[in-house]
């Protein structure tokens, strides 16, 4: 961790080109990011994907912007026309909520290589095959609102969809990129808010372009044609053409029904060794599990299928989420009760609600959904899902949970919940190169029937092929690599409580260290996986926050601490950030009313040698202690 040098603005992992993070070394930079200074969002290549849009997406979407956009049109650019409706109604929505309606025109362009038109397409071409893109275009002044609904959905394209378009763009089309030209003016007359769906190919006599080439990665993350022809043959991916395969196996990974784990192996055969669950129901199958472009699109898909499914009412935000989820559920559909802090005081709160609501109409549930993370982030809260469990049975509202954080090496939930969701963005893939999400349907949940009718009519298959590639290579050894980072983490934690207020250390620069061993352990426990005789296998997870006695300390720490820092969590190197800063830092008052204070500094720990991390945590805390003598 000594070694690593840290560029501001540059990708996390460095020379990656579909990273998923960027680096924001100091707090300083951090604060800079959150407001704008052309310093930091200058310098920046690289950011959390739904909330910085890719160079080859910007690329792609400037040109769909210059070839069919009329006046100042900007545009979001989506990978099916029910997303793209979906975006346009959310931004006509919004917009009438302000009392200035926006019309967002939508247009399809299908691109293809020049062989694949002339019906000769050359291996090459069938690989990579054809494009399909989606463009909802609307006036510059609102693109904020049209990237709310890319940020909170996590639906938009993904960056290597971006660049398989880019690639199959004429040559002359492609340079055009580069340069400024006149908008067409006319090409397809706006009609209001009424659906508007153009279907536009590309020229049958273009050239086909090579895909594009990036610079050297430690990760092998571009697909070039030498790139594929390593990764395929040095058996680290699976064949471009495999992607159905290589989703089958995410969805049987996810599900747990794996008992041998060797897709690489195994695609020839085309066959799955599978047994009965590890979830805790033993009757999940792969067909319960759908894959999702990220995280968040999963939680918006689940909330979607919730308000499709049953009787609409508002929903329940448990605990303090990361901060898209509490959107979601006020931004779509009647609104959402948020008790933010996820404790037992919480649930007598909700007992209340519940009682109130059933009283006021007894001819429909009282609430449509609860919605909470085991554990929580970044407070590592866990909540009281017995309990929960409960109260979802007698006043029959579903329950979706999000274990991105827990993972289910470590913690056993689907039982109590309906559906559960994941971010495989974070642990699951631990490279931190590609975007993924999951759902599951649990077969024995009161609802399973009507949701499982809900998806099997509705559920669109989003997930890039070529993002399921890289997710499939990556969480073959997932289970090993949590093991490896759970010691880490706890080893880290133990050390840092010992120094901090709440361990009793006297004059400390830490006050609380935010962990799943020390918060909330009880209701942490019920869930905690347990071996097979009686003893505790699930580990607490690689994810703790802390806070401090005073902001300097808060800033010492961080900007001392010899790691990469920027935003996303669960890799497989050790990543820390200010996390309320750069999640709530228009609302700090706000974030701190439920214990997340503008200081705290959340740290999601990797693979590295447990003895170097411990020295590098010493020199941060270093750093913390002696800031906190010379205030």
């Amino acid at each position: 961790m000594g070694e690593i040098k840290q560029v501001l603005g540059s990708a996390v992992p460095p020379h990656t080109p579909h990273a998923i993070s960027v680096s924001l070394p100091t707090w300083r930079d951090n604060v800079g990011y959150e407001e704008g200074d052309a310093r930091v969002v200058n310098s920046m290549v690289s950011g959390y994907p739904r909330f910085f849009i890719h160079l080859s997406i910007e690329r792609l979407a400037k040109f769909c912007e210059q070839k069919y956009g009329i006046g100042n049109e900007r545009c979001m650019l989506l990978p099916t026309q029910k997303i793209a409706e979906d975006c346009r109604s959310f931004m006509h929505d919004r917009s009438v909520a302000v009392g200035t309606p926006i019309n967002a025109r939508l247009v399809h362009v299908f691109i293809c290589p020049e062989e694949a038109q002339n019906g000769d397409a050359a291996p090459a071409s069938k690989a990579r095959g054809c494009a399909d893109l989606h463009i909802v275009l609307f006036p510059a002044d609102a693109f904020p609102i049209a990237k709310q609904f890319w940020q909170h959905t996590g639906l938009g394209i993904s960056s290597r969809l971006a660049e398989t378009c880019l690639a199959l763009l004429p040559k002359e089309n492609a340079a055009a990129v580069q340069r400024p030209t006149s908008p067409v003016s006319g090409r397809f007359p706006s009609k209001g808010h009424n659906r508007h769906y153009s279907s536009v190919k590309s020229p049958p006599t273009s050239p086909v372009l090579k895909p594009a080439k990036f610079s050297a990665s430690s990760e092998a993350d571009e697909l070039d044609p030498d790139t594929v022809y390593l990764e395929e043959r040095y058996g680290r991916n699976l064949p471009l053409e495999a992607a159905s395969f290589a989703k089958r196996v995410l969805r049987s990974r996810v599900a747990g029904v794996l008992l041998r784990d060797d897709s690489a192996h195994t695609h020839e055969q085309k066959e799955l060794e599978v047994g009965p669950s590890v979830r805790g129901i033993s009757t999940v199958a792969a067909d319960d599990v759908y894959l999702c472009p990220t995280g968040m699109s999963a939680i918006w898909t689940a909330h979607a299928a919730a308000r499709a499914t049953r009787p609409l009412a508002k929903s329940v935000c448990f605990g303090f989420p990361y901060t898209d989820t509490l959107k979601i559920l006020e931004k779509w559909g009647p609104g959402c009760y948020f008790l933010g802090f996820g404790v037992d005081s919480d649930i007598d709160e909700l007992e209340k609600i519940l009682e109130t609501e059933a009283a006021r109409d007894s001819t429909k549930p009282p609430i449509l959904a609860l919605f909470t993370e085991f554990p929580s982030n970044p407070l590592l809260r866990s909540a009281n899902l017995p309990r929960i469990r409960t109260l979802a049975d007698k006043y029959d509202f579903l329950i979706v949970i999000d274990e991105t954080i827990g993972n289910f090496v470590n913690v056993e939930v689907l039982p109590y919940a309906d559906i559960l969701v994941s971010s495989l963005t974070k642990v699951f893939s631990g490279a931190s190169n590609v975007m993924g999400g999951s759902l599951i349907l649990n077969p024995q949940g009161r609802h399973y029937p009507e949701l499982k009718k809900h998806f099997n009519e509705n559920f669109e298959d989003v997930y890039f092929d070529e993002d399921a590639i890289f997710m499939e290579r990556n969480s073959r050894d997932f289970k090993r690599r949590i093991r490896v980072i759970d010691t880490n983490a706890e080893a880290v934690c133990d050390f840092l409580r010992a120094h901090s207020l709440a361990g009793g250390a006297s004059s400390p620069a830490i006050k609380e260290v935010f962990y799943p061993k020390y918060t909330t352990r009880q209701n942490y426990d019920i869930c905690r996986i347990k071996s097979a005789d009686g003893g505790e296998a699930g580990g607490f997870g690689g994810l703790f926050s802390l806070t401090f006695t005073s902001l300097a300390a808060s800033h010492a720490f961080f900007d001392a601490l010899p790691c990469y820092k920027g935003p996303s969590l669960g890799t497989n190197f050790t990543l820390a950030c200010p996390f309320t800063i750069l999640a709530h830092f228009g609302e700090l008052d706000w974030a701190a009313k439920y214990g997340v204070e503008e200081g705290l500094v959340r740290i999601s720990v990797g693979m590295e040698d447990s003895r170097i991390l411990l020295r590098s945590f010493e020199i941060a805390l270093k750093a913390a202690e002696a800031a906190l003598i010379s205030a």
